[in-house]
């Protein structure tokens, strides 16, 4: 019996061996970095911490006293990141005590004296105040203060150095979820591969099974309404369409790749497209060898969706 003339089927493969793309351009949404600068009257730190996200979201965790830097670095970080939740800390640890001994604040000693008098005045016999004492009172060894123009300044290169550090992190934690994906890849153009030489001859085996059906059911004495029975059965159960389909997107996926930037949106819906054709193409299996390809290629997509959800 005649079979539908099918076109010849192409699916190009690659190598399965791990890419390695040390100038990756993709990032992920995880990272970590911490920075700190040594001022005159103390150290100025930073850390950020980012994990996965749909949309930029930055959280502040600093004290009142530098509250003033939350602009700076708020404005700093939205410039050079797209996605993520981005956990921002900053804080100032002062000088040692000794570095400022030789500051006094004369104010805070001439009010003490004046306590001290009105407290001696009422009890003559108190002990007068010993230098260790004085020294240990609140406010009286005087804090150098630095000015916030100062800080400003300090925070906003201080940031830079930070998003830097940060930037290379998420960069090699992008590299290697990028590689992941091309494996993944690399595995379904294979799988692909694989299946396509079987397709025609599970359709050729479903139009003899099905032909022989209508005839039992139909009798021998309408072979054109068989053929057309068959014809629309066999356009029902043809895959080809859906496995072009799953070529084109991987070609796309890899474009992406080798593009970068922000590239974690279009991604996430090349995975939903991908596993849209996989389901079809389980749906329309003709023989036990489509459908394991199906069920395979649904398990090579959720792996690589689940790679894609951190990437920026």
């Amino acid at each position: 019996m005649r079979t539908i003339p099918r076109a010849k089927h192409c699916y190009d493969t690659q190598p399965l061996l791990l890419r390695v793309y040390s100038m990756s351009r993709i990032h992920s949404m995880t990272g970590y970095a911490l920075v700190a600068h040594t001022l005159s009257t103390g150290s100025l730190q930073l850390e950020l911490r980012t994990v996965n996200a749909r949309y930029l979201d930055i959280q502040f965790r600093i004290p009142e006293e530098l509250r003033l830097l939350e602009p700076i670095l708020r404005e700093a970080i939205s410039a050079r990141l797209s996605r993520g939740k981005v956990d921002c800390r900053a804080s100032f640890s002062t000088a040692a005590a000794g570095d400022a001994a030789h500051s006094l604040n004369t104010e805070a000693m001439a009010q003490l004296q004046q306590l001290s008098s009105t407290v001696r005045s009422h009890f003559p016999d108190a002990s007068p105040l010993r230098v260790a004492d004085v020294l240990r009172w609140p406010g009286v060894l005087a804090e150098s203060r630095i000015s916030e123009d100062a800080l400003r300044a300090a925070a906003t290169t201080l940031a830079n150095t930070l998003l830097d550090e940060l930037a290379a992190a998420r960069q090699r934690e992008g590299a290697r979820l990028a590689n992941v994906i091309r494996e993944r890849v690399g595995s379904i153009r294979a799988r692909l591969t694989d299946v396509a030489p079987e397709v025609p001859q599970a359709i050729a085996q479903y139009q003899e099974k099905l032909s022989q059906r209508l005839r039992e059911v139909m009798g021998s004495g309408d072979d054109e309404r068989i053929r057309q029975e068959i014809a629309v059965f066999a356009m029902k159960i043809d895959v080809d369409e859906e496995m072009q389909r799953l070529i084109t997107h991987l070609d796309e996926v890899e474009r992406i790749l080798d593009q970068g930037g922000a590239a974690g949106k279009r991604l996430d819906f090349l995975m939903q497209e991908l596993n849209r054709e996989a389901n079809t193409l389980g749906a329309k299996a003709a023989s036990r060898a489509i459908s394991q390809c199906a069920l395979e290629l649904k398990l090579l997509i959720e792996q690589m969706r689940e790679q894609v959800q951190n990437i920026e």
